[in-house]
């Protein structure tokens, strides 16, 4: 009799470990979770946007146009510090508060580029280059404060 429950403990031991084995391989072989996430919320991210990087290095004059742009096309739901807080915000979904955004630079590009329905935030790619939303990307990251 002990050693049928030796085997039956070791046989569970042995099938915990491949298990273990088979879930750690489903996660390394899953898309980035940033980008998993986003679209899990609605947006259109591509998996490889968590490992993507702006073409538009952040200078003086490139976080003054961001700026300006930001100004523009999303101070109105994010505020004028990006912290969700604008006019036209939507008290039901509130904007995304930039300041503490961990979001990859090519999670943000998508979700800038491609918009999302609901919550309701509208695609810029038809009104603004794909510089352009870099450069808004640029100035929304220098909002961030520091931990984030």
């Amino acid at each position: 009799m002990h050693s049928s429950s030796a085997r039956r403990a070791g046989a569970i031991a042995a099938a915990g470990a491949v298990f273990l084995l088979t879930c750690a391989l489903a996660l390394a072989q899953a898309p980035p979770e940033t980008a998993a996430a986003a679209n899990a919320a609605g947006w259109q991210v591509p998996p490889s946007a968590d490992r993507e990087k702006s073409p538009v290095a952040a200078s003086a004059s490139i976080l003054k146009k961001g700026k300006d742009l930001f100004t523009a096309n999303c101070r109105k739901c994010h505020g004028p510090r990006g912290r969700g807080d604008g006019p036209d915000a939507d008290p039901d979904h509130t904007p995304a508060d930039l300041t503490g955004s961990t979001n990859p630079e090519g999670v943000m590009f998508y979700k800038v580029w491609n918009g999302r329905k609901a919550p309701v935030m509208p695609p810029f790619k038809s009104s603004m280059t794909k510089d352009e939303i870099w450069t808004v990307i640029a100035y929304a990251r220098s909002l961030r404060t520091s931990g984030s």
